[in-house]
């Protein structure tokens, strides 16, 4: 599931942890980072067991998202017409200790979500500009102009 990118634009970078038997450090984004464009604001998602929260696209904003807590599978759609990767779908999986990642994801993209461990999931997002409902649009979960269907979750077993 995880590896290079499929979607142009998409930029996935294995993050750096600390750890000892007191807890862990975990590195997200610093200047320099790839993926790094700007600083708007810094805010944790939490997704319930099971529970997915899709779709969602910025027109402008970039997204810097990391999982530090509890397993999510995040799922990335282009629809953007002059893109090289239209059409192109991608699925990771992210979360601790093995898929420690930030996925940035610039704007103009689909993308959602579901915490799929027995625990919620904790997404950080680090975007590039701070939140404008203006500039932002959602589908339905189960909007089938987007070509995924959350089987194994609640909305997907819904459909």
């Amino acid at each position: 599931m995880n590896g290079p990118s499929v979607i142009d634009g998409v930029v996935i970078t294995e993050l750096r942890q600390i750890s000892d038997s007191r807890g862990a450090v975990l590195h997200m984004l610093r200047l320099g980072s790839p993926g790094f464009v700007g600083f708007g604001e810094c805010y944790f998602s939490e997704v319930a067991p099971g529970a997915v929260k899709a779709w969602k696209r910025h027109q402008r904003q970039t997204q810097n998202l990391a999982v530090p807590v509890g397993r999510l599978r995040l799922v990335v759609y282009d629809d953007r017409s002059e893109s090289p990767t239209f059409g192109s779908l991608q699925v990771l999986e992210l979360g601790r200790p093995d898929a420690y990642l930030r996925v940035t994801i610039p704007p103009r993209l689909w993308y959602g979500f579901a915490a799929i461990g027995a625990s919620a999931a904790l997404v950080a997002n680090c975007a590039d500009q701070p939140h404008d409902p203006l500039e932002s649009e959602a589908r339905a979960v189960t909007d089938l102009a987007i070509p995924y269907v959350w089987l194994d979750t609640p909305a997907g077993l819904a459909k």
